[in-house]
């Protein structure tokens, strides 16, 4: 099965961009729809979504924590959970947070494999909080 083929699905991008010429919001699809899929769900906090308040995966409350060995573990866990729930068309086969104190950022690096292809990929996801102008 192509990576392409509509199987793996088509919804909006992330963040949603609408095309003023065609009057339509910009489409994803494939790989490309995967890795903006994930995006979402790691960006989501828990009860965040009224008729869905199981989604996402609530890094938000891990901003302000230490970041030591258990707590990295947990993250992990936190993540690989919310893929198995959230995202039904990848097995995650290695999930690795990395800290780097000096810049305020946890690099999250997924090693997944796409089920219906068994093609692998990474994904790669920043997680950091933007500053505030309020």
């Amino acid at each position: 099965m192509a990576l392409d083929d509509p199987f793996l699905g088509t919804g909006w991008s992330f963040p949603p961009t609408f095309d003023a010429g065609v009057g339509e919001v910009e489409m994803t699809s494939g790989l490309e729809d995967i890795n903006k899929s994930l995006e979402i769900i790691f960006s989501t906090a828990l009860g965040e979504r009224i008729m869905n308040p199981t989604f996402g995966c609530n890094l938000d409350n891990m901003v302000f924590e230490a970041m030591n060995t258990s707590r990295i573990t947990y993250i992990e866990n936190l993540i690989k959970t919310a893929i198995l729930f959230h995202e039904p068309r990848i097995d995650a086969k290695a999930v690795e947070v990395r800290p780097d104190q000096a810049e305020g950022v946890l690099w999250i690096h997924i090693n997944y494999k796409v089920r219906t292809s068994n093609s692998r990929f990474n994904f790669v996801f920043p997680f950091y909080v933007n500053e505030s102008n309020v």
